[in-house]
């Protein structure tokens, strides 16, 4: 078996879409001067789908949602030659070979990203080609089914977000990730806008279900060290990306400074990265995303590492190509959850553009052990809503 073709498309989004509200979440650039408030303009409503055929005419589907059209373009122009004519068995040759050739001006980021892609259609290949899930291939199934936590309460309205909470908690889910909407440019009145919202969604769930709390990189060291004392009665189960990415130092820090566990690795994109991150004890939680860090070949790897820290990994955003990894690695206890829902930020578009998706039942996931490969196929009904970039 031989990989015959590789095709990148990006597809974007033309359909109705839901205005993201100011303040859903705090992020990077709200420390930057801007006369607008950033989250209100947030979007990335295009993504790329990868699609390689072998000689024997099974078809492997791989995606990336960072940086669509850049992605596109390092596939087309440096990632397909390296991969056409080989033999997809061979996926940490063909790994190797994508990392090492772009290494120079690759290595994070969108590279990193579109190397995911690429390996993810590999994986998808092999699944196929051997009537198998990719858990399988992985090392089997280590659950009898994978919990899973809400993720959608972005910071709304405090009576919207409440409703929220309790409509999914009646639906069986015993796990709630929120965000905080406020960050250092807001001084005091964000303070008291972030612990009230905490302090409303506590009121809903109780203390007998966990709340995890996203900061989306919208803090810095000094606001995190004033913040994390003030939400430790309120016991989240983590803090996540308090800083940014590249403030190793301040995870590091803010992960002593209280019994608040830090979680953060979702803007990581190589084993390397994750090594120094447990190294200095700077994460609590790894939330790296299978279709940025290099796709399974490197998130195998990653697993393994953090498996020998005994730091849990909760893959990012959910998606089949993070649930394959979370049912065959001990190392990871749960997954990411958002249901289908409109087209607001962006990774919604995910599940416009895919079939196979699992839907949770009482805040559980199950994977099939009959449905090959990645378990995913190309959606139609909603091709109409995307314009399509060859």
């Amino acid at each position: 078996m031989k990989i015959k073709s590789v095709r990148a498309r990006v597809y974007e989004w033309k359909g109705k879409t839901v205005p993201p509200q100011g303040n859903f979440c705090s992020n990077a650039m709200d420390l930057v001067y801007s006369k607008t408030e950033t989250m209100s303009t947030f979007r990335f409503h295009s993504w790329t789908v990868v699609e390689i055929e072998t000689d024997d005419g099974i078809v492997g589907l791989g995606n990336v949602a960072l940086a669509p059209k850049i992605a596109k373009a390092i596939i087309d122009e440096y990632l397909a030659p390296l991969v056409i004519g080989q033999d997809p068995w061979d996926y940490e040759y063909l790994w190797q070979r994508m990392y090492r050739s772009t290494h120079a001006w690759g290595r994070k980021g969108v590279t990193m990203a579109a190397i995911s892609a690429v390996d993810l259609a590999i994986w998808d290949i092999l699944g196929k080609s051997v009537n198998k899930p990719v858990f399988k291939l992985l090392g089997g199934r280590t659950k009898e089914k994978i919990p899973c936590y809400y993720s959608k309460l972005y910071r709304t309205d405090i009576q919207e977000m409440q409703d929220e909470a309790q409509k999914f908690l009646d639906q069986g889910f015993t796990m709630f990730k929120s965000r905080f909407g406020y960050g250092p440019a807001h001084g005091t009145q964000g303070v008291k806008e972030n612990l009230k919202a905490v302090e409303a969604l506590r009121e809903v769930i109780g203390y007998d279900n966990d709340l995890m709390l996203e900061c989306y990189m919208g803090w810095n060291l000094e606001y995190a060290k004033r913040m994390l004392p003030k939400l430790e009665k309120f016991q989240p189960r983590w803090v996540e990306e308090p800083v940014i990415a590249d403030d190793i130092d301040g995870y590091a820090e803010l992960n002593q400074l209280t019994s608040i566990p830090i979680s953060g690795g979702e803007h990581e994109f190589s084993l390397y990265g994750f090594k120094q991150l447990l190294e200095r004890k700077a994460v609590s939680v790894v939330q790296y995303d299978t279709n940025r860090v290099g796709g399974i070949t490197a998130a195998h790897k990653i697993n393994a590492l953090c498996e020998s820290y005994s730091v849990p990994v909760v893959p990012h955003a959910g998606q089949m190509h993070n649930y394959h990894l979370t049912m065959s690695s001990m190392a990871s206890p749960m997954s990411e959850y958002f249901p289908m829902f409109d087209v607001e930020v962006g990774n919604e578009l995910f599940y416009y553009i895919f079939d196979g998706e699992p839907v949770a039942e009482n805040g559980f996931l199950q994977l099939d052990d009959n449905t090959p490969g990645l378990g995913l196929t190309l959606k139609t009904e909603f091709l109409d809503q995307f314009n399509i970039i060859e």
